[in-house]
């Protein structure tokens, strides 16, 4: 399973800021991160969630599948 960051969030939603990554990370639909580090404060996701999701909510950005 290959796991992204928010920074790796960011640059898959199309480059966008940490900031506004964080806010979409945080709506009801965004996946649940698979597991936190750093005491809680970083959340990790499964990337191909991540794609799923982009696909699904943002059917007009072109997702690089790995």
């Amino acid at each position: 399973m290959k796991l992204v960051a928010l920074s790796d969030v960011a640059e898959m939603l199309g480059g966008v800021s940490r900031t506004r990554a964080t806010e979409i990370t945080n709506r009801a639909t965004f996946p649940a991160p698979v597991d936190t580090v750093a005491s809680g404060r970083m959340r990790i996701w499964a990337r191909a969630d991540v794609e799923a999701w982009i696909r699904e909510y943002r059917p007009s950005q072109r997702v690089e599948e790995t």
